[in-house]
């Protein structure tokens, strides 16, 4: 969020209330960080007296209720890096003194979910810092930058929501703090259309769909954020694998494979390993001494498959693509059903192309991602990620503002809205990350486009220009679905687990009426019309009631359900039944349909990936 805008100013202002409240009632208090995150707060407290759950926010909140009708001002004021150090420790704020010691040391705190402006910084990132700033209302004062409001009044509406762990600096070795969160809007009215959507959130949550619809699961034994697709799941994951392959496979990319082990060189080479050496699932070998591990991305690997031979300009643009899974060591705390994994499916992609044949690539690239959120439903928006002023990333100035203008060409070229947020680079380039908005108009960034003009250097990637002179390629990174267990996440939230024909593990599901031979073999027999097709076909001809076979069709979603007795035998004709989100409201659907005509109509569903019935 903007910084600049009132509501950031609203909720930061917020979460110092909340500090201030939990001071008042335990005194021993710690505090970690409370930056701003989407829709409100949260500031995560270490209570050595006292565990805390959402029973005590009742407390919490009425403390808080009072410091806002108090009207205290939010006064700004500034201390020297070591005055600010010993008002820590005369406090016995320990996390303080931490943060304080890596500003003082380096320039920066290297905290995963903070950059410096929330813990006071005055002096940019990469120079020295001299000086903290400080915000003070009543008795309370925390380091901060702000911005807030003029004073306590001013804050709008909020509630405190839940309250969960989370390790000091993202590090489980690190002790595990507790992090309260908190929403908050300007309005009674926005706040109660959230608590709405939140409440609508629970129900959607796709891990209860994910087993009401028997998609996946997770095992002790296999370990946590290594998810285990069902057979039922699986279609989900190949088919729109499937369709991500297919655009790509239009747009002129070739499949290529790779191992899933690396020596850790690789990385070395890429720069990965000193950015993201912890993240690695290490691997020995019992027969040499080299260091592998788990490949945690596939870029260096296809930058070896471009290097195989030498290349002319003539050969470019060179594009690979693959399906393909990545590891990374995610923190145990920071699991969660399929949102965040440590086995990550990847519809990856990469681009060797001259300069001049950006602009083209990047607009095709643009043209795929809105045909797949067109055909999967979602409103999409763009961020433009760009590099802030930090160290942390590879490549000269001249080379990323050149980068950064191209992206941004592309963008309004393709009258794309974004906007633009520095810092959200990759280290070795800028990109655009494709905002999907689901159901409950959550933004989730899914699919990147990330120009690399740093990587092929690294790896002294080569082609032959026109003059006989010897070129460095661009490299573009390419995701139309990212990880496709967590676009699943949002998928199955977004649509309730009502997936059109096209994505259903089981599109058509078959009832018999009764128990005669007759209907059973008219059952199997369509059931063979249907497989000859590729169609998702099951039949229910169990010894119960129709109603109650019926019900159980509905609570698996299923798109289409017909019931064959005698009547459809003699006829065959039929009135299928057709789920609620697939019809169009003014077409009557009682009509009795051929049955070549209504296995043609759902072929044609399937194969043309259509998301309402065209019946």
């Amino acid at each position: 969020m903007d910084k600049n805008n009132k509501l950031y100013a609203i909720r930061h202002s917020l979460a110092h209330i909340l500090a201030s409240a939990i001071k008042e009632l335990y005194p021993d208090v710690k505090f970690g960080i409370g930056p701003v995150i989407d829709n409100g707060f949260y500031y995560d407290i270490d209570i050595p007296s006292k565990k805390l759950t959402e029973d005590s926010f009742e407390d919490i909140q009425r403390i808080m209720n009072r410091i806002i009708k108090e009207d205290l001002v939010f006064e700004k004021y500034t201390l020297s890096i070591d005055e600010a150090l010993k008002w820590a420790k005369d406090n016995h704020q320990d996390y303080k003194v931490n943060l304080l010691n890596d500003l003082k040391r380096s320039g920066t705190t290297v905290l995963k979910d903070l950059d410096a402006s929330e813990v006071g910084v005055i002096a940019p990132k990469s120079s020295k810092i001299k000086e903290v700033s400080f915000y003070r209302h009543g008795s309370f004062s925390d380091l901060c930058r702000g911005p807030h409001v003029v004073s306590t009044s001013k804050v709008g509406p909020f509630r405190l929501m839940r309250i969960s762990g989370a390790y000091w600096r993202g590090n489980e070795k690190n002790k595990q703090l507790q992090r309260i969160y908190g929403v908050a809007f300007n309005s009674d009215a926005d706040l109660k259309d959230y608590l709405k959507h939140y409440e609508e959130g629970k129900h959607r949550d796709h891990r209860k769909i994910g087993k009401e619809l028997d998609l996946f699961g997770f095992s002790d034994l296999v370990g946590g954020g290594l998810p285990l697709f069902t057979p039922r799941g699986t279609i989900l994951i190949d088919e729109l694998a499937k369709y991500s392959e297919d655009l790509r496979l239009k747009l002129g990319f070739k499949k290529v494979r790779i191992p899933h082990i690396t020596k850790t060189d690789l990385y070395e080479v890429s720069g990965h390993l000193a950015k993201f050496g912890d993240e690695l699932f290490l691997v020995k070998s019992q027969e040499t001494k080299d260091s592998f591990a788990l490949k945690p991305m596939n870029c260096p690997h296809h930058t070896r498959i471009y290097a195989l031979r030498q290349r002319s300009y003539k050969d470019l643009p060179i594009r690979y693509l693959e399906t393909t899974v990545v590891y990374r060591d995610e923190k145990s705390g920071e699991l969660g059903g399929l949102s965040r994994v440590r086995s990550i499916t990847q519809d990856d992609s990469h681009i060797f192309c001259r300069e001049d044949q950006i602009e083209d690539e990047v607009n095709k690239l643009i043209g795929a991602y809105k045909t797949l959120y067109k055909t999967l439903d979602f409103e999409v928006s763009a961020r433009l990620s760009l590099r802030d002023d930090s160290k942390q990333y590879l490549g000269s100035m001249e080379v990323w503002n050149k980068s950064q203008a191209e992206l941004r060409k592309s963008l309004k070229d393709n009258s794309i809205e974004f906007y633009e947020e520095e810092g959200e680079a990759a280290f070795y380039g800028p990109k655009i990350d494709f905002m999907a908005s689901d159901y409950l108009s959550r933004k989730h960034q899914l699919a990147t486009i990330q120009l690399d003009f740093v990587m092929p250097k690294r790896f002294k990637l080569e082609y032959d220009s026109e003059l006989g002179l010897k070129n460095t390629p661009v490299m573009i990174h390419v995701a139309l679905l990212g990880s496709l267990e967590r676009f699943l996440s949002v998928y199955i939230e977004h649509t309730y687990g009502k997936f059109p024909v096209w994505l259903s593990p089981e599109q058509l599901r078959i009832i018999t009426l009764n128990q005669d031979q007759e209907v059973l073999d008219f059952a199997n027999q369509l059931l063979g019309k249907t497989q000859d097709s590729n169609l998702r076909v099951t039949i229910d001809s169990d010894n119960e009631s129709v109603s109650k076979k019926i019900r159980r069709s509905e609570l698996m979603k299923i798109p289409y359900t017909i019931v064959i007795g005698s009547k459809e035998l003699e006829s065959s004709k039929i009135v299928p039944r057709i789920r609620g989100d697939l019809k169009d409201p003014n077409k009557d659907y009682a009509r009795p349909l051929d049955l070549n005509y209504f296995i043609e109509s759902l072929t044609k569903e399937y194969k043309e990936r259509l998301n309402k019935s065209i019946l």
